[in-house]
């Protein structure tokens, strides 16, 4: 079978995915956000309660630092495994299936009579908490080209939002309630929202029809065919991989000196990061008039700009905002960039090419979550800005020199 024929596994010309002759209504829009956010949560829930959940097992800060690690390798294992099936079942009865796992996993997390069990929930909570990266790609095939990455950034709005107010959710529930009720609560969202979905989202028919061995071939055909592919996979990865060097060890740093912060004061921080959400939509108007490359090159900007006022003045409450303004403003808007990139090399191909891009985000954010564990063990603040500003400068060099010379494939 050729490359073109693993892409596309029999789809019928007719059948082809095209823009839609009607726009996506407002409500359709946000209802995706807010469910992107919902779930994605259930990935930082576990951040602001590390030292908690220390304390409950009797386990050191970089031990317990591998629940953050194991969810993000659990997600990555879910978009790398489940995501591509987005190309080829019905995205609504796929997506609803996943938020019912998930609501069980989290149970058990709640439940946890041991970390071990703790971190085989936490991989298995990662693993069916990809539905935004099915609900991403869904709501790139609605849209219109002309509003492809404006609604790509909407929709996306919602993940950044869930991702950061979880950690201030999770934060004060688990500092008063414990962090086993934030877990439970987590896994009773997802019931609800699998309610609300069967309702109000609509069926999303794929075209793909090859097997599910083909569909998994495509993925690594695709990596091959797109130099823009395997360039965004690159420049995402750095950078989430700062982003998680910083968030995973937070909550060190502010329960010691100078601040001495609990749990719940930690969490309030992603109010702070809540910024990044705002630099969304932006991107992805940015990305539909001036080009991808333009917003990613401000976001890796405004990223080494970030580690380098937290590395000098991070222990200044001042500079920490300061910094964890732009950190989340530049990383998520170079996302949302890449993401308007990508989804604009094979419309066909969505979901498989979003998990491609997603995949290397997240081993990214995994190596980050580790990294930044030992750095935080070795080195403490210094250590861990040091680290930051490592992956950053990576990220630039991926997005200036990788694949410019010659690009065998096409250039969104």
């Amino acid at each position: 079978m050729s490359n073109n024929n693993v892409l596309t596994a029999r789809v019928p010309a007719s059948e082809a995915q095209t823009a839609p002759v009607t726009p996506m209504s407002n409500s359709l829009v946000w209802l995706m956000a807010i469910s992107c956010g919902l779930v994605v949560a259930n990935i930082y829930y576990n951040q602001p309660l590390l030292a908690e959940i220390g304390r409950t097992f009797g386990l050191s800060d970089s031990h317990v630092s591998l629940v953050a690690t194991a969810t993000q390798i659990g997600y990555t294992l879910g978009l790398l495994f489940v995501v591509p099936l987005g190309d080829k079942l019905e995205r609504k009865r796929l997506i609803l299936l996943e938020l019912v796992l998930a609501a069980v996993v989290m149970g058990v997390a709640a439940w946890a009579p041991s970390f071990t069990i703790l971190l085989v929930a936490s991989v298995w909570i990662g693993i069916f908490s990809a539905v935004p990266q099915l609900l991403i790609p869904m709501a790139a095939n609605l849209a219109s080209s002309a509003e492809r990455g404006k609604i790509v950034g909407k929709v996306m709005s919602g993940l950044l939002v869930g991702i950061l107010l979880s950690r201030t959710i999770s934060g004060y529930v688990g500092a008063h309630f414990g962090w086993r009720t934030v877990f439970g609560a987590g896994g009773l969202a997802m019931l609800l929202l699998v309610a609300v979905l069967a309702l109000k989202l609509p069926k999303d028919q794929p075209v793909f029809e090859g097997t599910y061995g083909s569909l998994m071939k495509s993925l690594v055909t695709l990596t091959r065919k797109f130099v823009p592919l395997r360039r965004a996979a690159l420049v995402g990865g750095f950078l989430f991989a700062c982003f998680s060097v910083f968030w995973t060890t937070l909550v060190f740093f502010l329960e010691g000196s100078p601040y001495f912060y609990k749990s719940d004061v930690v969490g309030f921080f992603g109010l702070i990061g809540a910024c990044g959400a705002l630099a969304a939509p932006i991107a992805g108007k940015m990305a539909d008039k001036r080009g991808a490359d333009y917003a990613i090159g401000l976001g890796i900007l405004a990223s080494l700009a970030a580690f380098i006022i937290l590395g000098v003045s991070g222990q200044y409450l001042v500079g920490l905002v300061l910094g964890i303004i732009l950190l989340d403003v530049g990383v998520q808007g170079a996302h949302i960039s890449n993401q308007s990139r990508i989804f604009a090399l094979l419309p066909e191909a969505r979901s498989r090419l979003n998990t491609v891009y997603m995949t290397a985000y997240f081993i990214g954010g995994s190596v980050g979550s580790v990294v930044g564990g030992a750095a935080w063990t070795a080195y403490r603040w210094h250590g861990v800005c040091a680290v930051g500003l490592f992956f950053v400068l990576m990220a630039f060099l991926a997005n200036r020199f990788y694949g410019r010379s010659a690009e065998p494939g096409p250039v969104a």
